[in-house]
């Protein structure tokens, strides 16, 4: 493999950067830069040097030789001041020497093709860099740690064991006793989808705290959604004046619930525009709608929706779920409520005094289906969730094959269909495009 090279910490200036370089050529281009043999192990302060013998820092070089490092190749580590320009002439340097700058999740896709960690554990490590709340850093952690992985590596022990039987009931099915029809096979397929529900809820779970709830405010000019966005925000983040159009852009905040994290977005009061800068707004609006979680149509206060309330409905998407927020109550002499309503949930409050705040914060958190409590929930993407999907669909498949037509051989295939979709998570059964799509995503120098 070619070494590559790049700068492992966050762009920008501070009192530490870290150039890391992994391969084959690693120890000998340390050993021209720090003018020294490098020792494994062991952290050694000296002079960083260019190829005319100019230092261009001085820091700490540690050598981690394969394949106990975290790509399992030889790896360097060069620990320096934080400039930018500095740590630039590092990488410029190791360039010469032999190196190529490293590609976004290089360092983390060689760990994975190494055996160092799995698919989801490499995952794991971009989704701790990212993670906004104390919860999804945990439960990045217990993914890194292989908690995730460990759950769907014994259920697919357990699919594999039942595949094995019912392959070989196949081969033998000439005997007198029906191996598939004993019940053994029956509870068996049971306690896969039983299992598997169980991993899907903690994976949903991890799925909210790493990509939140995409929440968009909708509704006429001066109904009170910037008043609501700050609210939510807890700080004055939108304008808000007695003026109908205020909002002209979408402004976007992310804040957090109780752990959960949550992207609001303010957006342009819907209507008819009469000139060309609200129907650029409006139509900023029609794009912040259409990649929502959930929608909140915010009114002026009274009870029932207007024409005008009833015509803003028409511009949401049909699959995205609405909640109705009657604002304004403190104006109306009401108190705030929730209720259930023709399918949709209607909440009123007062976005001016923030009555009523707390029910809409619930309601948020119960839609989402978010809990709290972060024991034993691991950090999961939309890709872990469709896979498991995919092999609950499966088994589901082979059991109906199963118990109403008999068909074996269709059982075996639908099991074996399962078993794929849950090997992708791991990367046990994964294609090049998926690995190159999911390691792109990671920072340069992971």
């Amino acid at each position: 493999m070619e070494t590559i090279v790049a700068v492992a910490t966050a762009p920008g200036r501070g009192g530490v950067g870290v150039v890391r370089l992994s391969g084959p050529l690693s120890a000998s281009i340390v050993e021209q830069i720090c003018s020294k043999k490098p020792v494994a192990r062991h952290a050694e302060y000296g002079h960083f040097r260019d190829k005319d013998g100019t230092i261009i820092d001085s820091g700490i070089a540690l050598f981690f030789p394969n394949p106990a490092s975290f790509t399992g190749e030889d790896v360097v580590e060069l620990q320096g001041h934080g400039s930018p320009i500095v740590l630039d002439q590092l990488c410029q340097r190791a360039v010469e020497l032999g190196a190529r700058m490293a590609k976004p999740g290089e360092f983390s896709e060689r760990a994975f093709l190494n055996n160092k960690m799995d698919l989801a554990q490499a995952e794991a490590i971009a989704d701790l860099i990212e993670s906004t709340t104390e919860q999804a850093a945990k439960s990045a952690m217990r993914s890194l740690q292989g908690a995730f992985s460990e759950r769907v590596n014994n259920l697919l022990q357990q699919l594999t064991d039942l595949r094995i039987y019912v392959e070989a009931a196949i081969d033998f099915s000439d005997e007198e006793i029906d191996f598939l029809g004993e019940a053994a096979v029956d509870k068996q397929l049971q306690a896969l989808l039983v299992t598997l529900d169980a991993i899907k809820a903690s994976a949903q779970q991890g799925r909210l705290l790493r990509d939140g709830l995409q929440v968009v405010l909708a509704g006429k000019p001066n109904a009170g959604k910037s008043s609501l966005h700050n609210q939510l925000a807890g700080h004055d983040a939108a304008i808000v004046t007695d003026v109908a159009g205020t909002t002209r852009d979408v402004l976007r905040e992310q804040i957090h619930i109780g752990g959960l994290p949550l992207r609001i977005s303010d957006t342009a009061g819907l209507h008819e525009a009469t000139d060309v800068v609200e129907r650029e707004g409006i139509k900023r609006t029609q794009s912040e709608l259409a990649e929502a979680d959930r929608i909140l149509l915010v009114t002026d206060g009274r009870d029932e929706l207007t024409d005008e309330d009833k015509a803003i409905l028409a511009y949401f998407p049909d699959a995205i779920p609405v909640t109705i927020i009657h604002n304004k109550i403190d104006r109306e002499g009401q108190r705030a409520s929730i209720r259930e309503e023709n399918g949709r949930t209607i909440i009123a409050l007062s976005a001016k005094t923030g009555e009523g705040l707390d029910l809409l914060q619930q309601h948020l958190c119960d839609v989402a289906g978010y809990q709290p409590q972060d024991e034993g929930v691991f950090i999961a993407r939309r890709r872990h969730l469709d896979a498991l999907q995919r092999a609950r669909t499966a088994i589901e498949a082979g059991y109906s094959c199963l118990t109403g037509m008999g068909a074996g051989e269709l059982l075996a295939e639908e099991l074996r269909q399962a078993q794929q979709a849950l090997g992708e998570i791991t990367g046990t059964f994964t294609s090049d495009d998926l690995l190159g799509k999911i390691f792109s995503s990671f920072c340069i120098g992971k």
